[in-house]
């Protein structure tokens, strides 16, 4: 584990590019040393700007600062910063096998011989690849390139590790084992580590804390469970996992939510015998996704809500349910 890690602080970051269009609003933000901090949300939102703002590929505007353990780092070009950065492209030198992939950076810093065969064979070793170490880049998968990519970026002992949508390109079963050894290694490693991406159950997954970022701006920071079950604004609520809107008008029994617009999550909803339900619908769809069931429910006219539960009994397309709310889980906006 990493003994010496580097806290980050952004001062008024903001990015307007030449052509006039404002990427990314002044922004201040504080990463703690050896923490993994994910930037989340929609393509155009500004957290690949927000990134290479870090990394030192694009400069802030005037007065926008990039503190690395209170060091000003804004003027640093980005060699260096001492970051190491794994691109959703790779990027990886395909004149070059894995091994010489793997140790050109120290090959750059100039490193005697001997450390940098010492270093390549620790990066082979804990990316599991010792095998691959001769292979050209053409003649491995899309996972193999990705833990070459890692071990290229983390040979060099970087102060800072900067990941880029590093799994949008693989398959959904390999981005899930991924997933994981990422996890991992950042765990092991104790290194502070920004990661970009637009998924949210892989942010979930990652995230020491999660920044969720729209329109160039910061809609909310906090932990993966700070932000599921307490977001602070419309946006965070409708864009981390699926959220459920009833007015509290519409919820028998529970006369102190009357006007006010509550939001739940599909799982904090159960089905009940009708005299201890704050709700009656009709199911409209169900979709049986093995280890949990999806429920699609019509009430109040029209009105749908999403249920999502262990339901081992087969509910029938226009069968009458009742429904309880765990009214602990429900969620009111602040004004």
């Amino acid at each position: 584990m990493q003994k010496d890690t580097t806290s980050i602080e952004l001062i008024s970051c903001g990015k307007t590019f030449k052509d006039g269009t404002r990427a990314l609003e002044k922004i201040n933000l504080n990463i703690n040393g050896g923490e993994t901090i994910v930037l989340l949300g929609p393509s155009g939102c500004g957290k690949t700007t927000l990134l290479r703002i870090i990394a030192g590929l694009e400069e802030p505007d005037e007065g926008g600062k990039i503190i690395f353990n209170k060091e000003n780092v804004t003027d640093l070009q980005i060699e260096k910063r001492n970051v190491g950065m794994v691109f959703q492209s790779y990027a990886l030198f395909p004149n070059m096998n894995v091994k010489e992939n793997i140790g050109y950076g120290l090959k750059v810093r100039k490193l005697d011989k001997n450390k940098i065969d010492d270093r390549v064979s620790e990066m082979l070793e804990m990316m599991h690849i010792n095998d691959l170490s001769l292979r050209r880049i053409d003649q491995l998968s899309g996972g193999q390139r990705q833990r070459v990519a890692l071990a290229r970026a983390i040979a060099v002992r970087p102060r800072v590790l900067l990941l880029d949508e590093p799994l949008t390109a693989l398959d959904a079963i390999l981005r899930d084992r991924l997933r994981v050894e990422i996890d991992s290694l950042l765990r092991s490693l104790g290194i502070t580590a920004i990661y970009v991406t637009h998924d949210q159950s892989e942010a979930m997954a990652l995230g020491d804390r999660i920044v969720v970022m729209s329109d160039g701006k910061i809609s909310q920071i906090g932990t993966p469970r700070d932000i599921y079950y307490h977001p602070q604004n419309e946006f965070v609520a409708d864009f981390i996992g699926t959220v459920n809107r009833i007015l509290g008008s519409d919820i028998k029994k529970l006369d102190s939510l009357e006007g006010k617009e509550l939001l739940f999550r599909p799982e904090d909803i159960e089905i009940v015998e009708k005299k201890y339900s704050h709700l009656t619908g009709v199911v409209k769809a169900s979709f049986f996704l093995g280890e949990k069931t999806r429920l699609i429910v019509n009430y109040n006219a029209g009105e749908q809500l999403s249920l999502e539960g262990r339901y081992k009994k087969e509910y029938v397309i226009g069968s009458e349910i009742h429904l309880r709310f765990n009214v602990d889980s429900l969620i009111i906006l602040p004004n």
